[in-house]
């Protein structure tokens, strides 16, 4: 079985009713709470993860890694690393080999854990990197998750205080939400069968001659508001042709001033020679 489709436009995803996860959700803010949790979570194949941070509105000002939320089909566990920091336990749960951990832009999510308390990933899988080979062609978690299953999951809560005292129970259950997600969706792939590579090259092709539709739409509706007729759009073939000219004249242009730069460096230097000397 194949995705139908590979794409959906904000305006469809708005129109979707909102799925939440559903299954029991259990903060942890203890040592023994985490073991507990964890003792859990061993029980599973696989498991979905997220995690969360204090938001910067700062450029360049980044905050530790303050919840990290992992789930199975009937519960979800909220580890407060606020209060808990990354305990041992916790490591070698994401060290551990036999358990299949899914993210989605999951490098940053281990590194952000990995800061808190290093330890050797493995069977830690990205979502985002497996997708393309099904033809999706949306890499973020709201898209992909209504893409298979027809349903958008809230972000509403995604810029709220992390590092709070206490989470809000819209926190917990959006950030339980967010972990479950990427499970189904790992799933949902592996119910599905990939295309050749052909095929997904065939896709992400038209999809950035979408993407440049679009753009030229959006352009050309500007130019209408100021009074402008836009200009003729060009077809693929006249864009890749425009591309190679202004790319040949780039080229004729860097030679032109090298060479320049280079008779000028001449020049300089035999003026220096022939200038006369002091007595």
């Amino acid at each position: 079985m194949r995705y139908q489709r590979h794409h959906i436009s904000k305006e469809e995803l708005q129109a979707l009713p909102v799925q939440v996860f559903e299954g029991q959700v259990v903060v942890i803010e203890t040592l023994q709470q985490a073991e507990e949790a964890v003792a859990y979570l061993r029980r599973n194949r696989r498991v979905g993860v997220d995690t969360e941070s204090r938001p910067s509105f700062t450029r360049g000002v980044h905050y530790p890694t303050a919840l990290v939320q992992i789930a199975d089909h009937k519960r979800c566990y909220l580890f407060r690393l606020t209060h808990i920091g990354m305990p041992q336990v916790l490591a070698d749960f994401f060290a551990d080999e036999s358990i299949c951990k899914v993210g989605l832009a999951f490098r940053d999510d281990i590194n952000g854990l990995r800061r808190r308390h290093d330890f050797t990933p493995a069977n830690c899988i990205d979502i985002q990197k497996l997708v393309p080979q099904y033809g999706l062609l949306d890499l973020g978690l709201q898209k992909l998750f209504a893409i298979c299953f027809g349903r958008k999951i809230s972000k509403s809560q995604q810029l709220t205080n992390w590092e709070n005292s206490h989470l809000t129970q819209e926190q917990a259950r959006y950030a339980s939400t967010d972990a479950w997600a990427t499970l189904l969706i790992y799933e949902d792939l592996l119910r599905h069968e990939p295309l050749a590579p052909e095929e997904v090259a065939a896709l992400q092709r038209e999809e950035k001659e979408r993407m440049i539709e679009h753009q030229q739409q959006v352009q050309d509706q500007r130019l209408r508001e100021q009074g402008i007729e836009p200009p003729p759009h060009l077809t693929p073939e006249e864009r890749k042709e425009h591309q190679a000219q202004r790319k040949r004249e780039a080229r004729k242009r860097k030679r032109q001033r090298q060479s320049a730069r280079k008779k000028a460096q001449s020049g300089a230097r035999t003026q220096t020679e022939n200038k006369p000397k002091k007595q």
